[in-house]
């Protein structure tokens, strides 16, 4: 627990409320900035974390909160939206993105997987499989979902822990990505205006936004058209179609997107499934290890979000669909003026023991100790530096030497390098990294 107040800096990183903890730790109703800075000036209250702002009082208070609190969520492949929304004011407490590390995690494992068949190949003789008798356990998920799915579970948590969260709200996929990749659809059904029975037309319809790829018609029979024609070698895949009108079907012929002087409707179909995938592979993970939790459990398709945020003219942005998940996201309210935590999910540091050079030789010393003097690379510290050409008081990460000459980076990029002994602790690195972002409403329709 981070101890003394921390006026200065609580515009900085309060959002809209601030999350308030009684003497025991239990969650009280979010307050006003303002209130939690005078409470902190008058030493009421002490800072208990920065990210998200939490203060915890110094004096008893009725603990029966009558909140109405909703966590809302909208899983994402690279990034999951949240919010937290008071179901009596329809008001939005708490904006969070949530950044994932799936994808760097899918890139780790193939290339230890490359490395480790490299050196096989070097090392010994061909040998048959051995690993065919091993036995998955149920649920098993690959490492990068995961992931994904432990940074949910971890920020459900904590927010519970924040906030006195009454009621849950999760979006589930869209498409069906194993109908997608159906190549097998012919005749008929390429001119058919809605093309019952598959999700192909209205994925297309969603991905080139209602309108043809070419001449930007709204509001007209639309044909799904090969990008690359099938008399030159195209595919049925879905990366290789898009919608058109008729008169642009026809007038494009035998040409390719690219040809036609259209190559970003090429490149935008082929725009992989695999974040579709993903997303879709942990939903029902997802929602067991919701229910787990014991609180109601609302679930909305993608397609009413996006219907409940056109609807309300809100802009398009992760914490915003997150607001606008189900039948509760139909109304709203948001401030024209945000500060969104983004949540960056790091990991806790790396197993390879030594540093090495572009030709894979070590140039560093082995690993030593992870603490020095109580302190770990990734802390978020405090240094006050009193005197000298870097006076000033300096919030950021620390990275720890076992000199003892400790470095801070700070948010404006500054880097100082001082003694440990000038060094605070205000939060412990947890493997996430922090930031907060303003933000507007009054941006471009998406």
């Amino acid at each position: 627990m981070a101890r003394g107040p921390i006026t200065a800096h609580i515009g900085e990183y309060a959002l809209s409320r601030v999350f308030v903890l009684d003497t025991n730790k239990k969650p009280l109703h979010p307050t006003h900035p303002a209130r939690a800075r005078i409470l902190l000036k008058k030493g009421k209250a002490a800072v208990y974390r920065m990210y998200p702002f939490t203060i915890i009082l110094k004096y008893a208070v009725d603990t029966q909160v009558k909140s109405q609190l909703r966590l809302k969520i909208d899983p994402g492949s690279r990034t999951t939206g949240m919010a937290v929304v008071d179901d009596k004011t329809k008001k939005v407490i708490l904006a969070a993105e949530l950044n994932h590390r799936g994808h760097i995690i899918k890139q780790n494992l193939d290339k230890r997987r490359a490395i480790r068949r490299s050196r096989r190949n070097r090392k010994t003789r061909y040998r048959q499989a051995r690993f065919n008798s091993r036995r998955r356990r149920e649920g098993w998920l690959p490492p990068s979902l995961e992931s994904r799915l432990g940074n949910i579970e971890v920020w459900v948590k904590r927010f519970r822990q924040y906030a006195p969260i009454v009621t849950l709200s999760v979006e589930n996929v869209k498409f069906d990505t194993q109908k997608l990749q159906d190549p097998e659809i012919t005749g008929v059904q390429y001119q058919q205006g809605e093309l019952f029975g598959y999700e192909v037309r209205e994925y297309l319809l969603e991905k080139f936004g209602r309108e043809c790829v070419y001449c930007g018609a709204t509001n007209v029979p639309f044909e799904i058209e090969h990008i690359v024609p099938k008399s030159r070698v195209g595919t049925n895949q879905v990366s290789n179609l898009a919608i058109a009108c008729k008169k642009c079907n026809l007038k494009k012929g035998n040409k390719t997107a690219e040809e036609s002087g259209y190559p970003d409707v090429q490149k935008q179909a082929k725009q992989p499934l695999r974040d579709a995938a993903a997303v879709n592979a942990m939903r029902l993970a997802l929602l067991r290890r919701l229910e787990v939790l014991s609180l109601p459990l609302e679930t909305g398709s993608g397609a009413e979000t996006k219907y409940n945020r056109i609807q309300q003219g809100h802009p398009k942005a992760h914490w915003i669909d997150a607001a606008c998940v189900g039948a509760s996201g139909s109304e709203v309210i948001l401030n024209p003026d945000y500060t969104v935590l983004v949540i960056t999910a790091t990991g806790r540091g790396s197993r390879q023991m030594c540093s090495m050079d572009k030709y894979g030789f070590p140039r560093s010393k082995p690993k030593a100790v992870k603490r020095v003097h109580g302190f770990q690379t990734g802390d978020m510290v405090k240094v006050v530096i009193e005197k000298g050409k870097y006076q000033g008081v300096y919030i950021g990460r620390a990275v720890v030497k076992g000199s003892g000459y400790f470095d801070v980076a700070t948010s404006s990029g500054k880097k100082i390098s001082t003694s440990w002994k000038r060094f605070r602790l205000l939060q412990r690195f947890d493997g996430y990294a922090y930031d907060c972002r303003r933000t507007t409403t009054s941006v471009r329709l998406k």
